[in-house]
């Protein structure tokens, strides 16, 4: 018989990460906020894509944002000029967010008066999929000059969404990028997935976007 004991500690972690977000939607559903946890790799434009966003939907919706970064504030600043409500939470080195700092960024930011409220995770392709933040819906990004294969290499990430925004489409002649590869890529690892192609800086495929938004928000502020 062995002298030591073996704790599976990863398996813990997400047991008690994944009650604490159960909980976390339950409130967000007495309050009717509709959080949105939204991620992406570093540069894919998430948030040129947050404030096209809240642009689009500021004057029919109360809208709150939750920047998470390792460091730095330059995404809550930029945020904050469309005049949104926004907190900087900074993870102290962790590569995602789980339920528990999205529960004290939702706190910070007081959401009571909040229709909307946008989570923009950590930029990578692998620890944010692994953790329920307690978001009604999960939303990713992926950008044109990343590739059309990511779903190849981060197939987690692109089981786990709601929503796949394939940003920069106004870059798509510049790069080798197969957007019905994508297509038939991500639609075998997640047939309900809704695929909104887009450019954040030029405003193409937003309105599509808000639309998704808006009749999500309204079912979940609707549902008993």
């Amino acid at each position: 018989m062995d002298a030591f004991k073996v704790i599976e500690i990863k398996e813990s972690v997400f047991e008690d990460n994944n009650r604490q977000a159960a909980v976390l939607r339950d409130e967000l559903k007495q309050s009717r906020t509709f959080l949105l946890n939204l991620m992406s790799s570093p540069g894919s434009g998430k948030t040129t894509t947050v404030v096209r966003t809240i642009e689009a939907l500021k004057d029919e919706m109360k809208i709150g944002v939750v920047e998470a970064d390792v460091d730095s504030d330059v995404d809550a600043a930029t945020v904050a000029r469309t005049g949104a409500r926004v907190i900087q939470v900074h993870t102290g080195g962790m590569c995602h967010m789980d339920a528990n700092m999205t529960r004290q960024g939702l706190s910070g930011l007081d959401t009571q008066d909040l229709d909307f409220v946008i989570l923009e995770n950590i930029g990578n392709l692998l620890c944010p999929a692994e953790f329920d933040t307690g978001a009604v819906k999960n939303a990713m990004i992926l950008s044109v000059p990343e590739g059309d294969d990511k779903p190849l290499k981060y197939p987690l990430m692109f089981s786990v969404v709601d929503v796949l925004l394939v940003n920069k489409i106004d870059a798509m002649s510049f790069f080798d990028f197969d957007l019905e590869a994508v297509r038939r890529r991500v639609a075998r690892l997640n047939p309900k997935i809704r695929i909104i192609p887009i450019s954040a800086k030029t405003g193409q495929g937003i309105d599509e976007w808000a639309g998704w938004i808006r009749s999500e928000v309204r079912r979940w502020q609707q549902d008993k």
